[in-house]
Formats: structure tokens, C-alpha cells, sequence
């Protein structure tokens, strides 16, 4: 009997594109349509990753504003205009997808970002082909965290966790694999450090985008 196509689950910020220019874009239009004057030297590097709602309330605190709920939406009122146009592809990735996708593995996003905006930057970058299916945050907030996110994700395509592999920067994804019994493979091009994939329990790490494909198909083979 053969054994199923893996599937590989890929987180999108961090992972294959920088998209940091575009968030810290709407975060300082959102920071302004509050009324505040954002920090010029803002880095937000170490925040992407978490849902928006968690940057947005972390960006608010200094100025002692609790305004969470209309920050999110000023900001996603700027990015779904401005913002997510400044996403770039990492180079190397359109590579590494085309040869995952030619050695006949299932390609999903599973992102903590809107669905809608994810599917809007992957035409953007001209990767929409490559994904047999786009999963990311909806309206709720139901699925803003990976663990249930790529819950979702197994149940919605049917999917068995010992044939697929999580790709991601951040420790949010590797405990999102692990809470779903998936293998999980953090990247190093990304906005999380290899000391936070490795505490995180990262099944194997990948330091190129060059290797990728290969990393994650020899880590989706059934044992």
C-alpha cells in the first residue's frame, strides 16, 4: 500500500517572506490613528510572529492606551491598502516550493495572519500556485493561535500528522506542530533565533532556503 503524499504545513511571515517592512508600516499608521506619534526607531523584528492583536497591545503600553481592539482594526484597515504590498519573497524560496510541489508534497499555508490578506500576498509574490489550500485567522479569533490553527487544518483537509511536517521562524509554530503531534522544522532566515527554535523543541532546523525542500521531505517521511 502506498503511503500518503506528505503534506507541509508553511507559516508565511518570517518564513517565506520578509514581511516585516509592511507590518511596521501599518503599525505606525495604526499607532497615528490613535493619536500617538510612533517610535521612528520601532523594531519589530522579535514581535512578528503572534497574532496582531498581541503586537498591537504590546506597541500600545507605553503610552498607557488599552485601545487594543481599534488599534487592530486601524491597522488592518492600512495593511489590506498599503502594508501587504511591501511583502518580499525571500530568495530562494519560489525554488524551494516549486521542488516541493514537483516531488508531489501537498502545499498548505497555515499563518496567524488574515486569511484573506495571506491569499492577497501570495498572489502579490506569485506563489498562489504552489498551495493546494490557504489557511490563516478569520474573523472570531478562533483560529489566531497555531495549536488550533493547524487543528483546523488536519481535520478540514483530512490530513494525518505523522505524514506532514510544520515549517516556521518562530516558536509559535513549533508549539503548534507539537500540540497536534506534527513534526515541526524551523527556519533560520526568519525573525526567531536558532536558541528560540531549539528551546521551542524544533525537530530539525534549516539554514537555507536553498535546503529546504530537502530538509522537509526527508523530515515528512514516514519512519
Amino acid at each position: 500500500m502506498l503511503s500518503p503524499a506528505p503534506a507541509i504545513l508553511l507559516d508565511l511571515d518570517g518564513t517565506l517572506i520578509d514581511s516585516e517592512p509592511g507590518i511596521l508600516s501599518s503599525c505606525h499608521a495604526a499607532l497615528r490613528a490613535l493619536g500617538h506619534t510612533p517610535d521612528p526607531s520601532l523594531d519589530l523584528s522579535a514581535f512578528i510572529g503572534p497574532p496582531i492583536d498581541d503586537i498591537m497591545r504590546v506597541l500600545l503600553e507605553p503610552y498607557g492606551d488599552d485601545r487594543t481592539t481599534e488599534a487592530v482594526a486601524a491597522y488592518r484597515a492600512d495593511y489590506g491598502q498599503n502594508g501587504l504590498l511591501l511583502s518580499r519573497p525571500y530568495p530562494g524560496i519560489a525554488e524551494a516550493l516549486a521542488a516541493l510541489q514537483g516531488a508531489g508534497a501537498q502545499l498548505i499555508l497555515a499563518t496567524s495572519k488574515r486569511r484573506e490578506f495571506a491569499e492577497r500576498i501570495l498572489e502579490h509574490v506569485g506563489f498562489s500556485g504552489h498551495f493546494s489550500a490557504v489557511h490563516g485567522s478569520e474573523p472570531g479569533g478562533a483560529l489566531d493561535h497555531k495549536p488550533e490553527l493547524i487543528a483546523h487544518i488536519i481535520e478540514r483537509q483530512g490530513l494525518a500528522p505523522d505524514h506532514c511536517v510544520m515549517i516556521g521562524d518562530r516558536r509559535f509554530d513549533i508549539a503548534g506542530a507539537q500540540a497536534n503531534n506534527m513534526r515541526a522544522l524551523g527556519v533560520l532566515w526568519g525573525y526567531g533565533s536558532q536558541e528560540e527554535l531549539e528551546a521551542a523543541g524544533a525537530d530539525g532546523l534549516v539554514a537555507k532556503p536553498e535546503d529546504l525542500a530537502a530538509a522537509a521531505l526527508a523530515m515528512a517521511a514516514p519512519a
